[in-house]
């Protein structure tokens, strides 16, 4: 994905907390499209391997639930965090880590990750198909500035992290910093 594509059309399996539905797990089932994320509003959009995993867990997402009230200062309407993760593990990792600001995505099936160019194989640490890390500054469902880690390869042998970090995505809504290509 590049400067000024748009993002691809795909439905979302989530759940979402319904008090209707009562018991010890009151939640449903409710389809998102990539429109109900992205349509009318300037969102930054990061994705990275997995929930749970250290560098997500430790960095990447606590620094965006934490820098929220500056990326609102700089224009940004909403923060989504996406994994190839079902919607059960994205919702346990966020409740987790006490995140209110940062709402994550479930790309269980990986069809958004495959369709951005993003869907990579780390067999080499037991995850399948998973997500590279990257990020973007998306204005009504158009990518504005692409964030993407260097070596993008299946069985990657490291994690590359630092091009999609909050501190860089802040610096360039804030014109400190210029996007990659």
């Amino acid at each position: 994905m590049k400067t000024g594509m748009k993002l691809p059309d795909v439905t979302f399996r989530t759940r979402v907390r319904d008090e209707a539905v009562g018991g010890p797990n009151p939640f449903r089932w409710q389809d998102m499209t990539t429109a109900d994320y992205f349509a009318g509003k300037r969102v930054i959009l990061f994705a990275l391997p997995g929930a749970f995993t250290p560098t997500c867990s430790t960095y990447q997402l606590p620094g965006f639930e934490n820098g929220f009230a500056d990326f609102q200062a700089a224009g940004v309407d909403a923060i989504y965090c996406l994994s190839v993760n079902d919607s059960f593990t994205m919702n346990k990792w966020a409740e987790s880590q006490g995140i209110s600001n940062v709402k994550v995505i479930p790309d269980g099936s990986g069809e958004f990750t495959r369709r951005m160019g993003m869907l990579v194989s780390k067999e080499n640490l037991g995850f399948g198909q998973r997500s590279w890390r990257y990020a973007a500054v998306v204005n009504d469902g158009v990518i504005e500035a692409w964030f993407e880690e260097p070596g993008l390869m299946d069985n990657c042998p490291d994690d590359p992290y630092g091009a999609s970090s909050p501190e860089t995505l802040l610096a360039y809504l804030k014109g400190e910093a210029v996007a990659a290509e």
